[in-house]
């Protein structure tokens, strides 16, 4: 006696083809993207050419053309901000790399133990909370309890100085945090870099007589010369964006006649404070406008040639 057949297994049905598998796993990243990312950008655009007092919704919004952006050009705090911005970017950008640079050749070529933690420790300012960071430089930077004046007046009997609201001083004072904060970063790029660098050309270079002085200038730059065109076009573009070490250590005002007031924070005023969101759009796309211009110049000047 047979038995009968068993019967065959359904088909599951597929609800979407195969080949568009990948797009679904990816699709979550477009959509956070286009949301939090495109949207914004293209909002604030068009807002840039646009009248528009929030409180009204956006049917208070009505079109100026390019109002803003001759406001903008014309509005002397935002060239004071953008001239503050500069001058901290530079202050503490370049001492950051000059002196990340050798500090990593050293720690290269010197440091055998414990190197490890002492990287770390350079880098730790750098994952540290931004608002921390500030807090503590404020209570450095304190005029009676400082441990700065503190330290000025043991080692060189400087009296008490009030960095912090005195316009010739907050200007220093914030670039000191920012150089700070940022010099483990640079140093963990150029030692990365340097650990990439054959060890073979060194040993052939010692052998040949040459000096760690003239090692460094002819083995060590130009193998860290991608890196230092990287680590300064990241020093550029975070230094013209520029805002929360500021913004804490002047209690969000600028501090005396604005001094440490930057483009972001001039902008952030301009929307939330003074309720001109138009023309702190326009602002906005100036500032990118000047960080555009400033990065080609870096790439210009440091981009290593092509081989």
């Amino acid at each position: 006696m047979t038995s009968a057949a068993a019967p065959l297994p359904r088909r599951r049905r597929r609800w979407l083809p195969p080949q568009w598998a990948p797009y679904v796993f990816i699709a979550p990243f477009f959509v956070l993207f286009a949301v939090f990312g495109l949207f914004p950008l293209l909002f604030s655009l068009w807002l840039a050419f646009q009248s528009w007092d929030p409180t009204g919704g956006l049917h208070a919004m009505h079109g100026v053309g390019l109002e803003n952006f001759a406001f903008a050009l014309g509005d002397e705090w935002f060239w004071k901000a953008l001239r503050n911005t500069l001058w901290l970017a530079v202050a503490s950008g370049v001492p950051q790399h000059l002196v990340a640079l050798p500090l990593a050749a050293f720690i290269e070529r010197r440091v055998r133990r414990g190197r490890d933690a002492l990287v770390g420790a350079y880098f730790l300012p750098y994952i540290t909370s931004t608002v921390a960071v500030a807090i503590l430089f404020a209570s450095f930077f304190s005029t009676d309890y400082g441990l700065v004046n503190l330290l000025l007046d043991r080692l060189a009997g400087i009296g008490a100085i009030d960095w912090l609201n005195r316009a010739e001083y907050i200007k220093p004072a914030i670039a000191l945090v920012v150089f700070w904060r940022y010099l483990g970063f640079n140093l963990v790029l150029y030692l990365a870099a340097m650990q990439a660098i054959p060890r073979d050309l060194y040993e052939a270079a010692t052998l040949d007589g040459a000096s760690p002085w003239r090692q460094f200038l002819h083995i060590t730059l130009p193998g860290v010369r991608p890196m230092i065109f990287f680590g300064v076009t990241l020093s550029v573009i975070g230094g013209l964006q520029l805002f929360e070490e500021p913004f804490v250590l002047t209690n969000g005002r600028g501090g005396s006649d604005q001094a440490g007031l930057t483009a972001a924070m001039y902008l952030y005023r301009m929307a939330f404070d003074f309720n001109d969101f138009g023309g702190a759009s326009a602002m906005s796309w100036l500032l990118f406008a000047v960080v555009l211009g400033l990065t080609w110049l870096t790439q210009r000047l440091l981009k290593p040639p092509a081989e």
